[in-house]
């Protein structure tokens, strides 16, 4: 299941979200939005678990989570309509 985490902490780095989400089960990948020009994070990123029950659990425990200066939102990525 693909996850959309938003609102990160600026100052997040990609091995601290994986550790967050590792806790929950195994990832396919993390992918940390950063901005091209200033090599800073855009404030999102991607999460991918092949499990479905490890991803609820990580949208049911991190979502609204306060990291940093941040609270989080973390949901499941919808596909898009045709």
């Amino acid at each position: 299941m693909k996850l959309i985490i938003r609102n990160l902490d600026r100052t997040i780095t990609e091995k601290q979200l994986e550790e967050l989400f590792q806790k929950y089960g195994t990832l396919q990948s993390c992918n940390l939005v950063m901005d091209a020009e200033t090599g800073k994070s855009k404030g999102f990123a991607f999460v991918e678990m092949p499990k479905i029950g490890d991803a609820k659990a990580a949208i049911i425990n991190l979502n609204n989570k306060t990291i940093g200066d941040s609270k989080m939102r973390v949901k499941k990525v919808e596909g898009k309509k045709a």
